[in-house]
């Protein structure tokens, strides 16, 4: 790997084995190349840069959401999708950052579900197939088999019941998942750690049985999570500025992809 020494643009480049790294010699610090060739730095020169070395070598160990960035030690890269961006210091309190960690999870979930069912649904709008509501009139919407009123209550009851217990597991791990916690049932929804509930309801597929040793799954999912969110605050304000669904929208820009933009949108109509 390549790393770089202090501001410099002197690049020392080594095998990551431990003969990279030849000898250290009174006064001055000898580094021996993989390919032979030897670099002399005086004890002063290396002393002052060896700060530098060490950051670089973190900043190759882990990608950081800017390159060269020296992630905040808070953050030390063991969390799924940690690029070390904390800008603000939200997450300098232990405590603090494990409540982030399962917000961020869940915002993530309801988005990746939000977004699938507003796709799917005026899919099934624009081509005809159903006769569906535009996504952000959906909750006006008169049902037959059961008043409004009554729809809110329920949902209200099941999700309030389903979030109770997540902070309970939350703030005491296990403790849901203990029988005659849950009906007898507990074994259906078991779980291993805060936030990822498992069993045969709740993961079918059987997928990261293993949930502690599951990092790339857990990463794959808080960035599919990160990216619903951002298309999530795409489709709401696209709602609000052209007052048509995202199938609509995509309709109108590939039927004219040159005039139905976001800049001729934005910029109103006669533009």
């Amino acid at each position: 790997m390549s790393i770089s020494v202090g501001r410099s643009t002197h690049i020392l480049s080594c095998s990551c084995s431990s003969s990279s790294i030849a000898k250290q010699t009174t006064g001055k610090s000898t580094y021996r190349a993989s390919f032979g060739t030897t670099s002399v730095y005086s004890s002063a020169k290396w002393g002052r840069g060896s700060r530098f070395l060490k950051t670089a070598i973190r900043a190759q160990d882990r990608p950081t959401w800017l390159p060269g960035l020296d992630p905040p030690p808070y953050l030390d890269g063991t969390l799924a999708g940690d690029f070390g961006f904390d800008p603000l210091g939200l997450g300098e309190d232990p405590g603090s950052l494990k409540w982030y960690v399962q917000a961020e999870l869940v915002h993530a979930r309801f988005a990746m579900a939000g977004v699938a069912g507003i796709l799917f649904t005026d899919l099934l709008r624009v081509t005809g197939i159903s006769d569906l509501p535009v996504w952000y009139e959906a909750g006006a919407t008169k049902f037959g088999f059961a008043s409004t009123r009554t729809l809110f209550i329920i949902q209200l009851l099941l999700m309030g019941f389903a979030e109770t217990k997540r902070y309970m597991d939350f703030i005491d791990p296990g403790s849901q998942a203990k029988e005659g916690s849950f009906f007898g049932l507990e074994a259906a929804l078991e779980g291993l750690e805060p936030g990822y509930p498992g069993g045969p309801l709740l993961n079918p597929l059987g997928l990261a049985k293993d949930i502690a040793n599951a990092h790339e799954w857990k990463q794959k999912e808080i960035k599919n999570g990160r990216l619903a969110m951002v298309a999530m605050l795409g489709i709401f304000v696209q709602a609000n500025v052209t007052h048509v669904g995202p199938i609509d929208n995509l309709v109108r820009h590939l039927s004219n992809p040159w005039h139905e933009t976001i800049i001729q949108t934005l910029a109103g109509p006669g533009s």
